[in-house]
């Protein structure tokens, strides 16, 4: 087979081509996440430094994804995706120039930089994304599956992404965990410019003007997406995983060690690997059953929380997290299912917007306040009380809505 053949074949299965894109990039940028995560620890001990970081990734999306949602049915989601990758490439290499040039105080300002950047690209990229992905289809039921598939990937690239940080920082050091971070978002760059071949034309874009607004997808959604999109919140807000305190947890539950944290975080990875798996399969029934997906996927996270809390030994604690990743994974993925499927074409970069916005945006300040209330009673009593209140507010929805049904 020559070149061109292998090109052509490559176009064929685009969406297939484009899923192995993501996901190459995706283990890159997990494998730099956990060595800035180690760094940040072995540099200071402090849960607060380590909840910021995440904050970094995170947080942005309650400016950004909004614009971001705009600017992606107004321009198209090809262009805005582009641009976003573009953005994700310099902000990793920023993180990976820190290491040799600075050290101590200067060196950890200039990793959160780093992930500040890519968080904030990450916001144009994710709603670029979800409405990518319809141009690729070739008939709108095939939509939910292929988008629950990215979840699947995304875990899978969550499991081997911190194992290889672990080890690159054990045997050559953080430069080239970061530097292949920084490498890894190369690979999608050039499979968006050279091997994808979108339905452009089936795209709708939104015109200028107040009728493009977030405020108009907000209200021309419907009142069922928006009490999706607030249970959301609420869910990430009192019972979130705290994904930016598993190095302090890696180090209480398994041991100081690189390794230990990426063993920790594989296991939450292999967690929500089985989570999206069982909602790929189930897509299109789950995505009209908001109260069961979400209210479900809640209690299972709200209750391994409390699991992991009251019992923090190792072979219970990584149990405990397995449930955690699957039930974060059905929340988060099922959020967006539910948006992009159940929302008209136009809507759906700002509905993607709204969607990050409601789960990343209320992770970041949940790992904020996680981060605070363990400062004075200890990480497990915390998530005892994070993951109590997360499942009453699931209980409470699946009590409320178990009936409810989405045309």
């Amino acid at each position: 087979m020559n070149a061109r053949q292998g090109l052509q074949l490559l176009r064929q299965h685009q969406r297939t081509t484009f899923l192995v894109a993501s996901g190459l990039s995706t283990a890159g940028s997990f494998a730099g996440l956990t060595a800035k995560g180690w760094l940040l620890l072995q540099g200071s001990h402090n849960p607060l430094l380590l909840a910021l970081h995440f904050a970094m990734l995170t947080l942005p999306t309650l400016v950004v994804s909004g614009p971001a949602g705009v600017l992606t049915d107004q321009w198209g989601s090809e262009k805005v995706l582009i641009r976003a990758q573009w953005g994700l490439f310099a902000a990793a290499v920023l993180g990976a120039i820190a290491i040799p040039l600075s050290q101590g105080g200067l060196q950890a300002l200039l990793l959160l930089a780093s992930t500040l950047g890519v968080g904030t690209a990450s916001a144009y990229e994710l709603t670029a994304r979800n409405k990518y992905c319809a141009l690729l289809v070739d008939h709108p039921d095939g939509l939910g599956s292929y988008l629950t598939s990215f979840s699947v990937v995304f875990n899978v690239a969550k499991l081997v992404g911190p194992p290889i940080g672990g080890l690159l920082l054990a045997g050559t050091g953080p430069f080239a965990a970061l530097a292949l971070d920084a490498a890894s978002y190369l690979v999608p760059i050039a499979t968006l410019i050279w091997l994808m071949a979108p339905n452009a034309d089936a795209e709708e874009r939104s015109q200028r003007g107040q009728q493009a607004s977030l405020a108009t997808a907000w209200r021309d959604c419907g009142a069922d997406l928006r009490r999706v999109l607030i249970f959301c919140a609420l869910a990430c807000l009192f019972g979130f995983f705290h994904p930016g305190l598993a190095p302090l947890m890696a180090d209480q539950l398994l041991g100081p060690s690189p390794q230990a944290l990426g063993l920790f975080t594989s296991v939450i990875a292999a967690g929500s690997i089985t989570g999206g798996l069982w909602l790929q399969r189930r897509a299109e029934h789950l995505s009209r059953r908001p109260a069961l997906l979400l209210g479900g996927s809640t209690l299972v996270s709200g209750l391994a929380q409390i699991g992991l809390g009251i019992s923090p030994h190792a072979g219970w604690g990584l149990a405990m997290a397995f449930l955690i990743g699957a039930g974060t994974a059905c929340l988060l993925s099922g959020t967006n299912l539910i948006l992009q499927v159940r929302s008209p074409q136009v809507l759906r970069g700002r509905m993607a917007g709204l969607g990050q916005i409601a789960f990343l945006g209320g992770g970041g300040l949940s790992g904020i306040l996680a981060a605070g209330l363990s400062l004075k009673t200890g990480i497990w009593p915390t998530f005892v009380l994070l993951g109590c209140l997360g499942s009453a507010l699931a209980i409470w929805e699946l009590a409320s809505q178990h009936q409810k049904r989405l045309a």
